[in-house]
């Protein structure tokens, strides 16, 4: 066999081998979840960033607000961790950016803030979670897995009155026109209507909807029911979600 041929099969298996490298390269890493990380500590960020690729995450660091938002917005990643005072842009200000374009993807605060009013502000902003600083490896690392747990659902459509809530298009009509809702009114919304006209405990709101399952101040529910109430513009004879009082709420058809 001469030098020309045996070059030319020597070529053709390492491009075949290259190939199929870079196929089971793309699978793997479509197959691995992605997180954000905007953290301008770099202690806390390498931490982070070393704990979760041990866990088998892809991380990618933002050590500002305006870099980070600039990632978000690619749309390449399955969950933000985001500190709440950054550089150039403040981590409230980021998560209310980055909601108007993804509505779904989960928003964790890293915050050392923990005052109700703080508290309130920031999953107004839209995030789905948040933990106090300093905090347990473990315990983020279960909220990330609690906010990343696959859930396989069918289209689900529910209704209440004028109202109509798909669940998989994240989308919210009274009557023909949309109602824009942050994540955490629609996550309100959908858990009233899964439960139409049966009562809803604060507690059970508090723990299912915020997944929080220690004592805590319900009165966020409230703050969050009259943003809701306010932007389903609710006449005083369309009570769909009445309160019962000193207990929780009910949503039902008139």
């Amino acid at each position: 066999m001469d030098e020309i041929t045996i070059n030319d099969q020597f070529h053709g298996r390492l491009i075949n081998a290259l190939c199929v490298t870079s196929v089971a390269f793309v699978v793997k890493r479509d197959s691995i979840m992605r997180i954000l990380v905007v953290e301008d500590e770099p202690g806390i960020s390498g931490f982070l960033k070393q704990g979760l690729e041990e866990e088998s995450y892809m991380v990618d660091i933002a050590e500002n607000g305006e870099k980070g938002l600039h990632l978000a917005l690619s749309g390449d990643y399955d969950l933000l961790l985001l500190d709440w005072v950054l550089p150039l842009k403040s981590g409230v200000e980021v998560c209310r950016e980055f909601r108007k374009q993804f509505p779904i993807t989960p928003v964790i605060f890293l915050t050392a803030k923990d005052t109700v009013d703080e508290t309130i502000t920031g999953l107004q902003a839209g995030a789905n979670d948040y933990i106090k600083k300093p905090f347990h490896f473990e315990e983020l690392l279960e909220r990330i897995r609690v906010q990343l747990r696959t859930k396989v659902n069918s289209e689900e459509k529910y209704t209440l009155g004028p109202i109509t809530l798909f669940t998989d298009k994240h989308l919210v009509l009274k009557g023909d026109e949309q109602v824009h809702l942050t994540q955490k009114e629609f996550a309100l919304l959908e858990y009233l209507m899964k439960n139409k006209n049966q009562v809803c405990r604060r507690t059970q709101i508090i723990e299912d909807v915020w997944d929080i399952h220690f004592d805590y101040n319900t009165g966020v529910i409230d703050v969050f029911m009259n943003a809701l109430r306010k932007k389903l513009q609710f006449t005083t004879n369309e009570d769909y979600i009445h309160t019962v009082r000193g207990v929780g709420y009910i949503a039902k058809d008139l």
